[in-house]
This record gives structure tokens, C-alpha cells and sequence, in this order.
């Protein structure tokens, strides 16, 4: 059994992004680059499964410029197998993306296919469902567990009336949540081992895919400063507030 994991290249979570002076988009220049928080919750999972003995092989793919081959290198050291870089300096958009990984998961007859529920850089959340209806394939997202039973997956997800649990069939689409499990650190042999480990470089036009894009950055612009808050000395002095000031009541 074959697992196709998704990683994106992000600014790590704990750097503070900072938009460009003409904002015509982020700033990159010396910024830490990490996976994708929630894809590394995927990478973790299908590790676990393969720990498990549930699979035989993990192959991840990424989709951008070179430098994305650190981040496939970085979930080679966390245990997967192999890994396929599309090389591409256009930024990829969640279609696009599905595209391209159907291509990859029916070329490498995957069974399960596990990516992160969103980017935190764009927040699309979009992907996996795309990816899962191109293929014409069930998906479990926002996952919070997973048990392989067979020919088919049982996923718990969180929904809002509480949790849902849904049996797939396999092949299936699995998108992590922050509850799934969590990520483990590489050790230093490992990451050795990771730079010896097979990793493919394709293109779009490899899987037909036309990266042309259909929108347009107009501008980009930092959250307005929050102001900071005030203490009220009564009830009847914070009910006025919201009344009067926030109109919120």
C-alpha cells in the first residue's frame, strides 16, 4: 500500500511576515522557510501508518520553486520514502495543485493520500476536496483520527455539532487537522540519510497542467493596528460602551 503525501514550502509559523514597501506582495527576501504546519501533521500520520505496517511506501510531492526540494527533504527525514518536486516559479493555485497530484497518485496507484486541511500562508482550503473530486474518490477532511481497516479508512472528523466519523473507501483523500497527531523532530541520521534518498524533479507541463493564472494581486497590505483597550468601572458603564460606542447590542 502507497501513500501520497502533499507538503507546501510557507514562511514558518513563528516568523513574523512582512509585506513588501510597494505592497505588491510578502516579503521573502531572508525569511525562514518551513513546511507547511498542517502538511507536517500529514507527513507524521502516514510515518505512523507505515510504522503501523498499513503502508509499504511514502512518496512526497511539492509544487514550486527549487528551494521546495528543502522541505521534501525535511519530510524524507521524518521517515518518508521518496519524493517529486515540480518545478515551477508561478504560484500554484489549489486547481492547479490538484491536478498535478491526481496526475502523481494515479501514476504511482497511491492508495491513500494525505495533505494538510490548508496553507497558513493563503488559508484556501481547497485542495484536498478538489483533488478528491477530480479523482472521483471519497475524502475524509479536517481529520482528527485515522484507522486503516482493509480496503477501507475510517475518519473521525471534527465538524461543529461535535465529531463525525466516515468509512471510505480506498482509495481515499485525507486532509489533517491540528488534533490528528503530533509531528516528531528528524534526528541527525536521519537527516543524513534523507540526502541520499531518491527525489524526481517534474514540471507542470509534465502532467499537462498550464500554469497561467486567473487572478490578479491588486495589493497587499498589513492587519490594521489594534487599539488597545480600556477598563470600564461598572456593568451599567460597559453596557454603555457597547451600546453607544461599539454599537454592538
Amino acid at each position: 500500500m502507497k501513500a501520497l503525501v502533499a507538503v507546501k514550502r510557507v514562511i514558518d509559523y513563528n516568523v513574523k511576515v512582512r509585506v513588501k514597501a510597494d505592497n505588491s506582495g510578502v516579503d521573502l527576501s531572508n525569511t525562514k522557510m518551513s513546511i507547511n504546519p498542517f502538511d507536517e501533521i500529514a507527513v507524521e500520520e502516514a510515518v505512523r501508518l507505515k510504522e503501523a505496517g498499513v503502508i509499504d511506501e511514502i512518496i512526497v510531492a511539492s509544487i514550486g520553486p527549487k528551494e521546495s526540494q528543502e522541505q521534501i527533504r525535511a519530510a524524507l527525514a521524518l521517515g518518508a520514502d521518496r519524493g517529486v518536486l515540480v518545478l515551477t516559479d508561478a504560484k500554484p493555485y489549489p486547481l492547479q495543485i490538484a491536478k498535478i497530484l491526481k496526475s502523481i497518485a494515479e501514476s504511482e496507484s497511491t492508495d491513500i493520500i494525505l495533505l494538510g486541511k490548508q496553507a497558513i500562508d493563503d488559508d484556501n482550503n481547497q485542495t484536498g476536496q478538489m483533488l478528491a473530486a477530480l479523482m472521483g474518490i471519497g475524502q475524509g477532511t479536517f481529520a482528527s483520527e485515522v484507522k486503516v481497516e482493509g480496503d477501507k479508512v475510517n475518519v473521525t472528523r471534527e465538524i461543529d455539532g461535535g465529531l463525525q466519523t466516515l468509512a471510505l473507501d480506498l482509495p481515499a483523500v485525507i486532509t489533517t487537522d491540528l488534533r490528528l497527531n503530533e509531528p516528531r523532530y528528524a534526528k541527525l541520521p536521519n537527516i543524513m540519510k534523507a540526502k541520499k534518498k531518491p527525489l524526481d524533479e517534474k514540471t507542470p507541463a509534465d502532467f499537462g497542467v498550464d500554469m497561467a493564472s486567473k487572478q490578479e494581486i491588486i495589493k497587499v497590505v498589513p492587519p490594521a493596528e489594534r487599539k488597545a483597550g480600556i477598563t470600564v468601572k461598572s456593568v451599567d458603564e460597559l453596557v454603555d460602551k457597547l451600546r453607544n460606542e461599539a454599537k454592538v447590542i
